[in-house]
């Protein structure tokens, strides 16, 4: 695991789409890993500059969602489809014919979950899967104790994520309370993975992950297991990290060749 500190949040978006880029720039048909919330918007802020400026070309990229809301209508502005247009697709001038979403309204959520495994498989698989982190260790909703087996399902919210969600909603009741999300395992298959997270809030969640033990109250540990994880943070989300320095002398000594940023 890579463990790279930046001085503020938006260094954490110019570097992590450095990276993101990369990928995508080394793969004909990249396909993406898309994740919603506050903490991945200024990759994709970044991204849009690099398509804008030339630098990307993600004309023949696919992208597939990390996770829907059960029971919203898609055309709410909070349901990860309308997100996911708004804040990627339309910005980074990808084909929305081929951005993917969990179907949160199927009459059968089990066979939607199913499918949606089957579709990234039969997509090549995700090149590189971007990961924010919830303050409990979640990553997409695979909330604590969630197997790092599993694959996209039909998961419970816990109230502490419903409250971290509340302020893009009116009101807590406003929050759905199921969703559908990529399992532990399916994002275990990306190729790579670039998880970000910036202020204080996370700190605990970002030294649980990085420095902790694997264990299932801590869902993303499990990236410890990846051969390709990249996680940037800024300097609050690394406050709680007891080898920060290392990271930083690590970071300014990497050669060239392993330079992307």
């Amino acid at each position: 695991m890579e463990v790279i500190i930046c001085p503020d949040a938006d260094e954490v978006g110019r570097v992590a789409a450095a990276k993101v880029g990369q990928v995508c720039a080394a793969a004909s048909r990249p396909v993406l890993g898309l994740a919603t919330g506050s903490s991945p918007l200024a990759i994709y802020r970044h991204l849009q500059l690099m398509v804008g400026e030339g630098r990307l070309d993600l004309g023949r990229a696919s992208a597939f969602a990390l996770d829907e809301y059960v029971g919203l209508d898609p055309a709410h502005p909070e349901s990860y489809r309308s997100v996911i247009h708004r804040t990627v697709t339309e910005p980074l001038g990808l084909d929305p014919d081929r951005v993917h979403v969990p179907d949160g309204s199927a009459e059968d959520l089990e066979q939607a979950a199913a499918g949606y495994d089957r579709a990234i498989a039969e997509a090549g698989g995700v090149d590189v899967q971007i990961l924010g982190i919830g303050s409990n260790g979640h990553i997409g909703f695979n909330e604590p104790t969630s197997s790092f087996a599993s694959r996209t399902r039909i998961k419970t919210l816990t109230q502490r994520t419903r409250l971290d969600n509340q302020r893009f909603f009116d009101s807590l009741e406003d929050v759905p309370t199921h969703c559908l999300t990529q399992g532990l395992g399916t994002i275990m298959d990306a190729r790579h993975v670039v998880l970000v997270a910036q202020g204080e809030a996370k700190a605990q969640a970002v030294a649980a992950t990085v420095e902790g033990p694997v264990t299932a109250l801590v869902p993303a540990s499990v990236l410890q297991f990846h051969q390709r994880a990249t996680v940037v943070v800024d300097e609050l989300a690394a406050s709680r990290l007891q080898l920060g320095d290392y990271y930083r002398e690590v970071y300014a000594g990497k050669p060239a060749w392993q330079r992307f940023a």
